[in-house]
């Protein structure tokens, strides 16, 4: 990672959060396996960022022992200062012209059968990253033609036509997550619009009704039952075919507080609700993530489309 004195020198000055402690569902064991060592060789030699390692992802031993891994491209310094992100803020370097040709060196070594594609913010940058997940879609197109991909992008705030130029490299699924409830974006994502990002969705969908879209959030924020509820609604209101809901756990005690830990019990409820409310496939657990298990939730999207319309597309 570029070196930097403080990881997150916007927090510097902010009082402690406690959390509670860690229930027993939520605890996860560190990773020691052989095939997890040589996934993060492979990542090491290529240069590549992961969202894995930069987020802390709890599910990282588990995801990298499967040769799975969400790489982060556009560097690994970004632009926000989101109260519930990892991710090391600042003032980010030169884009990395090789990144494409590396992810898509990589892709092929792991062998995937899905890729996720995801970045940091760069609000520094015209176009804000498009391009780069573009040339990135791209090559993985030419160099691993069976694998398909996610991407997972910034909101593309005040970037005219980026969305356009993501969706015309046409990826299998494009995501972009609303993070928490629009009552909380002050706090949790305060260089976010919640109905931007909702547009952005909507957007995307219109603009190629074949690729799947996807969006999740985090709940022990402080969030209602009743506003994740009406979160849903809004994602089927923007034709969103996915939703994945997880435990929010707080990086450092610099980030905001975990107000509680929703119980595996509620998320089987609001996996439910979601099910019934239309969505193609839901997940909701304590350890769902964005990318966890997407290779298989891919094909489970297939699958459920075929079902509901009779058409793979």
């Amino acid at each position: 990672m570029t070196t930097q004195t403080l990881r997150h020198p916007e927090k510097a000055h902010k009082p402690d959060n406690e959390s509670p402690r860690k229930p027993p569902w939520i605890r996860v064991k560190a990773p020691t396996s052989s095939e997890y060592g040589e996934t993060r060789k492979l990542v090491r030699e290529h240069g590549l960022n992961t969202v894995c390692e930069e987020a802390a992802c709890p599910n990282i031993g588990e995801c990298w022992a499967k040769r799975h891994v969400t790489v982060m491209i556009l560097g690994d310094i970004c632009t926000r200062a989101c109260a519930f992100c990892n991710v090391a803020t600042g003032k980010p370097g030169a884009l990395d012209l090789m990144e494409p040709e590396n992810v898509s060196i990589a892709a092929s070594k792991l062998g995937l059968k899905h890729m996720v594609i995801t970045s940091v913010d760069r609000d520094d940058l015209a176009d804000g990253g498009a391009n780069q997940f573009a040339r990135c879609i791209d090559l993985l197109r030419d160099s691993s033609p069976e694998t398909t991909i996610e991407t997972l992008t910034p909101d593309f705030r005040d970037k005219p036509g980026a969305l356009e130029m993501v969706i015309t490299a046409r990826p299998d699924v494009f995501n972009h997550n609303l993070e928490t409830v629009p009552r909380l974006y002050p706090s949790i994502r305060p260089g976010a619009r919640y109905f931007h990002s909702l547009r952005l969705l909507d957007r995307a969908k219109q603009l190629d009704p074949t690729i799947f879209t996807k969006s999740g959030i985090m709940v022990g924020l402080g969030e209602t039952r009743e506003e994740v509820l009406q979160v849903m609604d809004d994602m089927r209101s923007a034709n969103v075919d996915f939703l994945t809901i997880g435990q929010y756990l707080q990086p450092t005690k610099k980030h905001a507080g975990v107000d509680r830990f929703v119980t595996p019990e509620e998320f089987a409820e609001y996996k439910t609700i979601g099910q019934a409310k239309g969505f193609l496939l839901v997940a909701a657990t304590p350890l769902t993530r964005s990318s966890y298990h997407a290779d298989d939730d891919f094909r489970q999207l297939q699958e459920a489309r075929v079902a509901k319309t009779g058409n793979p597309c």
